[in-house]
């Protein structure tokens, strides 16, 4: 199982950028399938551009650093 503090340590790096922004992400859920389920919230949330800020940023991010992590999904 994926450690969820090390998820949040990823996620620590890739916030500045979205708060920047005006957006953050929202830890909800990390399964035993290696599945990572965030929130994206504020600007992020309806943002028509989230969809790559999740897969090409958040999602590249993540598992570039835990490499466990099968992928992630808004929800």
């Amino acid at each position: 199982m994926i450690d969820r503090s090390k998820v949040e340590d990823a996620l620590n790096v890739i916030r500045p950028a979205l708060q920047r922004d005006g957006g953050n992400v929202e830890l909800v859920e990390v399964t035993p399938e290696g599945v990572v389920k965030v929130k994206l919230v504020g600007a992020c949330g309806t943002c028509p551009m989230s969809i790559l800020t999740l897969k090409r940023g958040i999602e590249a991010t993540l598992k570039q650093r835990l490499p466990e992590i099968a992928s992630v999904e808004s929800v």
